[in-house]
């Protein structure tokens, strides 16, 4: 008696990868940066030279917007015309090392032109950010509690409700100065 030898295969999740990526008009730079996986081990998933583990696998579907499933199938599926991204699915990077918890609630296909964030910081918590390029801007509105952003050597409080504008395109920092949590919403504008 034979036994018999199973036709399924492991998904081939590059070329999925790679066609949701490009639909959301990101290059391997950005979905790196986004996801946080390497560039490499990005290009290696996409030619087929490497699976990822499901952890991996989480962090790109997160960051793609999508449901893990979706990742792991070579069908498409049609566009909703109303898609609800569900708490648990938004990206998130957290800072827990610096106090801050950054959401991204802006789509993938927009990262590296308009990126918008919901920015919780600790007291005493800050984010510090090294320059954008060249003529990108910042447009940081606090929902709750206070902040100070720094830029060089210029420093401002921005009290709840207000919005502060800034370059970004040189080092600059969000920080906590309240004794309570502080929540902003973020948004940056990329030239």
């Amino acid at each position: 008696m034979t036994t018999p030898v199973s036709s399924n295969s492991p998904p081939e999740v590059g070329a999925t990868l790679q066609r949701l990526r490009l639909a959301r008009g990101l290059t391997l730079e950005d979905l790196s940066r986004i996801a946080g996986v390497s560039k490499s081990m990005l290009s290696q998933i996409e030619r087929e030279k490497a699976n990822p583990t499901i952890a991996i696998t989480w962090r790109l579907a997160n960051a793609l917007g999508v449901a893990i499933g979706e990742l792991l199938t070579a069908e498409t599926r049609e566009v909703e015309p109303i898609r609800v991204l569900e708490a648990h699915e938004t990206p998130t990077l957290p800072g827990a090392h610096a106090g801050y918890v950054l959401r991204i609630l802006g789509p993938m296909d927009l990262a590296g032109k308009y990126e918008w964030y919901e920015l919780t910081l600790a007291p005493g918590g800050e984010l510090a950010s090294q320059a954008h390029d060249p003529g990108t801007g910042e447009h940081l509105t606090v929902t709750h509690g206070a902040l100070e952003v720094e830029v060089g050597v210029i420093k401002k409080k921005v009290k709840i409700g207000a919005t502060a504008r800034y370059a970004a395109d040189q080092g600059h920092v969000i920080r906590n100065i309240g004794k309570t949590e502080a929540k902003a919403l973020l948004v940056v504008v990329h030239r």
